[in-house]
């Protein structure tokens, strides 16, 4: 399969360059039925203090590590599914719909003995009442067997294998035995160089830990997951991110991963590896919560998506920035749904003018303020992103809750950095950082320096980048003159824009 890239962006033409890769996903796990039944309730039951809910709709939708399957299909991979399922109305109800969705099921397999799981939510009015859930005690010994005997042919010409492991048990005893076999360290097909034909391996597992031994490329727990692994409560609110990353190299050596990718709900995520310096290198992403709604699934998108993004040969961080951006995606909505190739496309495309003006950009900030939450302002030309660049807007997302992003116009650019600068206009440069998920919101300024912004919006805090201290700048006496603070962050000098730029003239080649 053709490899994309390492240059290649979060745009929105991206979903639909990775859907043509048609990456082959095999999809190993516990399936379930999801159910969301909504009615009204207009009285409660005499026997009980219990409401009554008249049900007037039931919607069904693959749960699970189906749903893993569901949205790797509606993201152009060719998937090939291997689970086990009751025979009964909701295992046949599963193969159906995921048949429908152009999933191989072949490895689907239905037993008699088996209790097709499934979790049937009852609402109203938008509020899950209660959770009715039904399933096998414990999976059939032969039906382990049977499903073992087929784990080597739909791993023949995988380009990636998701193991989604919720303890349900499907991915026991003899399954376990001929997964080691086929991916462990010491396997033929783990010992391929990557991309000729060594697949790779995702873990995503209620105990990531169990799965160790398969040295997986990624793992990806989510914040419960990974308080596990690590044998320690997880702290709550701000210190919660900072704390994962302090014990990333505990994380990567409990979990046996390459990189370990921590999934925080609201809170984004916190990509784990270890870096070209042989340091542990990190990587955030910031979620887009909206108001509350009952969804379920997300992680399920994530997951999909960064695997696909990963099997088509993007770059990990990218990898995760579109995985965050597909699971923004699908938490907005009811039940559980997919994200289609089409649906991420347009979530990108909304960043395509995202640019305020001075004005707007006052109402929302004023907005944030109402709402009790920290401003923080920086600003730049932003004109070859780098990696220098995105852990410099990370570093200042963190300085507060809401980060505006102010970007030079092209004028100013051309004045501060020469006549062949910006390569990328400011309308370009808008929609890639807007489509960051550490920034949110994005102004283009035409003045020497931000200081009339600044005196504009008010910012709790201005943040800078470089080699500069508070007292060097211009903007840090319009900052503290109304009780703001200035913070310098990090200096990278190894990956400014100017360096990326000579590389490209002289090689014709980019930083990854």
């Amino acid at each position: 399969m053709a490899r994309l890239s390492n240059q290649e962006g979060l745009a929105e033409w991206l979903p639909g360059r990775l859907a043509e890769e048609e990456p082959v996903i095999t999809v190993i796990g516990d399936a379930i039925l999801d159910g969301w039944w909504d009615g009204l309730i207009e009285r409660f039951c005499r026997e009980a203090p219990a409401p009554v809910v008249q049900v007037k709709r039931r919607d069904y939708a693959p749960g699970g590590a189906a749903n893993t399957a569901m949205n790797l299909a509606a993201l152009g991979a060719r998937v090939r599914f291997v689970s086990m399922v009751g025979e009964d109305t909701a295992g046949r109800q599963l193969r159906q719909r995921l048949a429908a969705a152009g999933i191989d099921v072949d490895g689907v397999l239905s037993h008699p003995g088996m209790t097709t799981t499934t979790k049937n939510r009852v609402s109203s009015g938008g509020q899950v009442m209660l959770r009715l859930d039904d399933e096998s005690a414990s999976v059939p010994e032969d039906g382990l067997l049977e499903l073992a005997a087929l784990i080597p042919g739909a791993l023949a010409g995988s380009d990636a294998v998701i193991l989604c492991d919720y303890g349900a048990g499907a991915l026991v005893g003899p399954v376990r035995e001929a997964l080691q076999r086929e991916l462990g360290p010491g396997s033929p097909g783990r010992q391929k160089p990557a991309g000729s034909g060594s697949p790779l391996v995702v873990v995503d597992a209620h105990h990531p830990e169990q799965w160790a031994e398969l040295a997986p490329d990624l793992a990806t727990p989510n914040a419960q997951e990974a308080a596990l692994l690590l044998g320690v409560e997880l702290p709550g609110g701000a210190a919660r991110c900072p704390f994962v990353e302090a014990h990333a190299a505990q994380l990567m050596t409990a979990s046996g991963a390459a990189a370990v990718v921590v999934t925080l709900d609201r809170d984004g995520t916190l990509t784990v590896r270890q870096g070209s310096d042989g340091e542990v290198a990190t990587h955030r992403t910031w979620a887009r919560p909206e108001a509350e709604k009952q969804a379920s699934g997300a992680g399920d998108t994530f997951v999909a998506a960064l695997s696909l993004a990963r099997a088509a040969g993007l770059p990990l961080t990218t990898s995760v920035d579109l995985a965050q951006a597909a699971a923004d995606v699908v938490v907005h909505r009811p039940g559980t749904s997919v994200c289609s190739t089409e649906e991420l496309a347009h979530h990108l495309r909304e960043f395509a003018d995202t640019a305020l003006t001075a004005t707007e950009l006052a109402k929302q900030v004023e907005a944030h303020r109402q709402e009790g939450r920290r401003i923080v302002l920086t600003n730049g030309c932003f004109d070859v992103l780098h990696r220098g660049h995105t852990r410099y807007l990370n570093q200042a997302k963190q300085l507060g809750d809401v980060l505006v992003v102010a970007l030079n116009s092209d004028s100013s650019v051309r004045q501060l950095k020469g006549p062949d600068r910006p390569v990328n206009h400011e309308a370009d440069r808008a929609a890639v950082i807007a489509a960051l998920s550490c920034v949110d919101h994005v102004t283009v300024f035409d003045t020497p320096t931000p200081i009339p912004l600044i005196e504009l919006l008010k910012p709790d805090v201005y943040a800078k980048g470089g080699d500069y201290t508070p007292e060097m700048l211009a903007e840090t006496a319009a900052v503290e003159s109304y009780g703001g603070t200035v913070t310098i962050l990090d200096y990278v000098p190894e990956h400014s824009t100017t360096a990326v730029l000579q590389r490209i003239r002289s090689t014709g080649e980019t930083t990854s």
